[in-house]
């Protein structure tokens, strides 16, 4: 029975499974958005959210505790200034989990994890990209109609018996 026992192990040993936490927060708060299985985005999702529950504090001491799970100062500094004041007055719940299927390798099931107010800013730059992409497209078409080789001239074919004839 499992009464009482909270978390799930991975097959990790401890320092293995805190090192997992650790680089899945800091995925999801550097990129707002990772790809991952099911049960490291259910596990991730409490460490997340943990972790912005702290940062609304903004003392010293939250920082530090911050910085034991988050080991990228570039992050910590974009969770205190750009992140918390966005989503911190929300009363808990900042991030997602969606569900997307098995992964064809090995048939996990992989699944989402973002954080909840950052959608619009994905697909900005999901539009950007796309947006680029037709640019190249459309560059690369005229690149293409520019570079087409002449049609060769056609010259008319004189039948065998009018050859001779002017030849003599």
């Amino acid at each position: 029975m499992r009464h009482r026992v909270k978390g799930r192990k991975f097959n990790r040993t401890s320092s293995h499974r805190k090192a997992l936490m650790g680089a899945l927060v800091t995925s999801v708060l550097k990129h707002k958005r990772i790809k991952t299985t099911v049960a490291k985005a259910k596990e991730a999702r409490s460490y997340v959210d943990t972790i912005i529950t702290k940062a609304r504090k903004n003392d010293l001491h939250s920082i530090r505790q911050v910085m034991k799970v988050v080991h990228d100062k570039e992050v910590v500094k974009e969770l205190f200034s750009e992140i918390v004041p966005k989503i911190g007055d929300r009363p808990g719940g900042y991030t997602r989990v969606v569900k997307l299927g098995n992964r064809i390798g090995d048939a996990a099931s992989m699944a989402i994890l973002e954080l909840v107010d950052y959608n619009d800013v994905i697909n900005k730059k999901a539009e950007e990209k796309k947006e680029k992409r037709e640019e190249k497209r459309k560059a690369k078409a005229e690149a293409e109609s520019n570079e087409r080789v002449e049609d060769a001239k056609v010259i008319e074919e004189i039948p065998a018996e009018e050859r001779k004839n002017k030849t003599n």
